[in-house]
């Protein structure tokens, strides 16, 4: 009974075996694959890209085939004994193999592998200079890794045994929205607005900060009727992408975080599109006055991923943004085509201001075309709470409100040593 059982486990064994020895010339001589993308290697063992096969073994009856199977009266006790049903019959089976790639497997590498190696198109960044537009970063193509055809050519290679060391996979070229190639064909000839502020008594830390973003955004263009969005346009904001951690104001509180100060710049941004008569579709103040965005009312804050700076080109043109720093001040340039329009600006002026700091402000945007019609007719009112409700690292939080427990003279004894 025990040989015959140990017989049984012998076949089992070498039965299961088949299906794998069609490949095993592949995994004995290869011990790596490399998967080639682009200028991109990926090198992988040759146990794990194997290891996509998936190999199912089986037993046919074949009439002109002598069996392999050497002592025909040996039939284990398994579905395969069902397809027998003589003694001649039993010369007649031969070993057979089904092989599948696991695709779904090789999918979800390859998205992996896609994550880490795509690259994305980089538009070139143009200047003015001497009423001309000139490139000074050019354009380039980026790259993403063709999943699907990628799959198919694994599993094709897989299938067919083939020993191969070097897997080329397909990719697509993606092409930047903007080429240095299109500078002649831009039509920028005018300065259509600027906006400026002053970041006077800012730390190194928010300088280096105003400086990163403006150096991103420095002469990007924007197409004719395109929205452009401020945090889109800026990208990450992190450690990785060179900013600093500084004061941003939070939910209850003002605390560091990367990108400190890039407030600055979404500020200089909006007012240069409220000066050049841009339609103006996302814009928030921020929580509480802020020295830096003198005069109050035309901030714009920005966090990643909201609240964003959103304006529509509404001109006939490209827009270039460039900007500038000289000494405390940042300035943005936006260069166009100057379609005739009126700019009129009214304000900002503040309409409340309370003892605690808190104020209302604002202003009204008017946009007049060359023959006098109103294009635009914007008011941006502003809203702004007590400093003290945002308290920095250190800080407590001050009263704005008497406790019932005080007396009037306390409360104006309190209001006086921190307002």
């Amino acid at each position: 009974m025990k040989l015959k059982l140990s017989i049984i486990f012998v076949f089992v064994l070498l039965f299961l075996s088949w299906s794998s020895s069609e490949h095993c010339f592949a995994r004995d001589k290869l011990k790596e694959i490399n998967l080639i993308v682009k200028d991109n290697r990926e090198t992988i063992s040759s146990e794990e890209f194997f290891g996509w096969l998936k190999t199912i073994p089986f037993l046919e009856r074949s009439d002109d085939y002598k069996a392999e199977i050497e002592n025909i009266y040996y039939c284990p006790d398994f579905l395969i004994c069902g397809l027998v049903k003589t003694e001649r019959e039993k010369y007649k089976i031969k070993k057979k193999s089904s092989a599948f790639a696991k695709k779904d497997k090789i999918r979800s590498f390859l998205k992996n592998l896609g994550e880490k190696i795509n690259q994305d198109p980089v538009s070139a960044k143009f200047k003015m200079e001497d009423g001309k537009v000139s490139a000074f970063s050019l354009s380039r193509d980026g790259f993403k890794l063709d999943i699907d055809k990628s799959v198919d050519t694994i599993s094709e290679i897989l299938l067919n045994g083939r020993q191969v060391q070097n897997v080329n996979l397909a990719y697509r070229i993606l092409k930047p929205e903007v080429s240095s190639e299109n500078v002649n064909k831009l039509g920028i000839n005018s300065l259509i607005g600027k906006g400026t502020s002053d970041f006077r008594g800012s730390t190194k830390s928010r300088i280096h900060n105003i400086k990163t973003a403006c150096a991103r955004l420095n002469g990007m263009l924007i197409r004719p009727k395109e929205e452009f969005s401020f945090v889109g346009a800026l990208g990450k904001v992190d450690k990785e992408h060179g900013y600093l951690p500084e004061l941003v104001i939070k939910k209850n509180s003002t605390e560091p975080a990367f990108g400190g100060g890039i407030c600055q710049v979404s500020t200089t941004a909006f007012r240069a599109a409220v000066y050049s008569g841009l339609k103006i579709t996302a814009r928030r103040n921020h929580a509480y006055p802020v020295h830096y965005y003198n005069p109050q009312g035309l901030d714009a804050t920005v966090y990643i991923p909201r609240p964003d700076l959103r304006f529509i080109n509404n001109t006939p043109g490209h827009i270039l943004i460039q900007t500038e720093i000289k000494g405390t001040k940042l300035t943005f340039y936006f260069y166009g085509v100057n379609d005739g329009r009126i700019i009129k600006i009214i304000g900002p002026k503040i309409i409340q201001r309370n003892s605690d700091g808190s104020m209302k402000t604002t202003f009204a945007q008017k946009v007049y075309d060359a023959r006098g019609n109103l294009i635009i007719d914007d008011t941006f009112n502003s809203h702004y709470d007590s400093p003290s409700k945002y308290p920095h690292p250190g800080q407590e939080t001050k009263l704005t409100e008497k406790p019932k427990n005080w007396s009037k003279k306390q409360w104006k004894e309190y209001k006086k040593k921190n307002f």
